[in-house]
């Protein structure tokens, strides 16, 4: 059997796909299932998937802006016909059996030939707003998967409600191999803060502008993202106070391994609201405050957000509100009502749907054991 993943070539399309790879392993270990990837070059996705024994084929990839640009032109007049070519090749060579498909840019080459050859399409959307590959793929889809009850766009009649696949590893964490990781002291409340691997900088530049007030109450972890954590760090030193430097663990990036203990270790979490994030948080019920990246297509990061905090999961705090005053407050409040803490780790847990990625897996399977 023969199973091929497609998707656009972030880690919020990458990571899902390797979740539901693990499981599919776990639930039927036999050596006659192959898995195929067909996406976009993309170089930390591509060393992702290249560790989970995947076999790798990589295509031209071209995007449709919803505004005007002269890459538009570009794209639809030559890169995304070249990517259906070359995924149609790709496929007669192939044969696989089903496509799981989690949408971006890199995939609506790969469904569309799928349509064509009358290959069965799986579809996921992670997100409430579908983007556009996913819109127009939902239209021959077998199944569609979805993590949100009021996911826009989708009919009801091929949708079901699923939840957004996580890696069951995210969950084993240890706060102590946290404390050796981090050299953290454990002396105060720690605070995790993720900037993601778009609009991190503007995060980074807040978290500078008021890190001693923040160092004088809480610990920090503040994921900066691999190209600003130079930057961020050496700043950090001109500004922190003596003696509280102790308190702050800058990092560019946090590997599966990090990630896990550092969720684990922390009392609060504030980040970005792409759903690849809200759902690991959830699952690991962790209190969170969610910063909307506002430049999101189809503003999906803010709908996200609103709809995880009216679980009473998370507080939301748009960008343009981020100011030094009411986001102390708002951590301060939270701190000092430790009862509201404890309701948001519950709402978290409640809304979490930590086996979504294993009840993929058994759909896949039973797909094709039936067909």
């Amino acid at each position: 059997m023969k199973i091929l993943f497609t998707g656009g070539g972030t880690g919020g399309h990458i990571f899902p796909i390797v979740a539901v790879v693990r499981e599919t392993r776990r639930i039927y270990p036999k050596k006659d299932l192959e898995f195929y990837y067909i996406g976009p070059k993309d170089e930390f996705g591509l060393l992702l998937l290249s560790q989970e024994d995947f076999i790798i084929k990589k295509i031209i990839s071209g995007k449709i802006r919803r505004y005007f640009s002269f890459k538009n032109f570009a794209d639809i007049l030559f890169k995304i016909p070249f990517g259906v070519i070359q995924s149609f090749f790709l496929l007669l060579t192939i044969k696989p059996d089903l496509i799981f498909s989690k949408g971006g840019s890199g995939s609506i080459a790969v469904t569309y030939s799928a349509r064509i050859l009358r290959i069965p399409v799986f579809l996921h959307e992670s997100d409430i707003v579908p983007g556009l590959s996913n819109q127009i793929t939902s239209k021959w889809a077998k199944k569609i998967f979805i993590s949100f009850p009021k996911t826009e766009y989708f009919g009801s009649a091929k949708t079901i409600l699923i939840g957004n696949p996580i890696r069951k590893e995210i969950l084993e964490g240890d706060k102590q191999k946290a404390a050796e990781i981090f050299n953290l002291t454990l002396s105060k409340p720690i605070i995790l803060i993720i900037g993601g691997s778009q609009g991190a900088e503007t995060i980074n530049d807040f978290v500078l502008r008021i890190l001693n007030d923040l160092l004088k109450d809480y610990e920090i972890i503040h994921v900066t993202g691999a190209q600003n954590v130079k930057q961020t760090s050496a700043e950090a030193q001109v500004i922190e106070e003596k003696d509280l430097d102790r308190y702050y663990h800058p990092i560019g990036f946090l590997d599966e391994e990090k990630m896990k203990h550092a969720y684990k270790a922390s009392d609060l979490i504030i980040s970005r609201s792409g759903s690849g994030s809200i759902f690991e948080i959830a699952a690991c019920g962790k209190p969170s405050i969610l910063i909307p990246l506002p430049s999101a297509a189809g503003d999906h990061q803010s709908k996200n957000a609103y709809a995880y905090s009216e679980t009473g999961a998370a507080e939301v705090l748009e960008q343009q509100n981020l100011t030094p005053n009411f986001f102390m407050e708002k951590i301060q409040l939270l701190f000092l009502h430790k009862e509201k803490l404890e309701q948001m780790k519950q709402s978290a847990l409640a809304f979490a749907k930590p086996l979504a990625a294993r009840a993929l897996a058994r759909e896949i399977l039973e797909f094709l054991m039936l067909d």
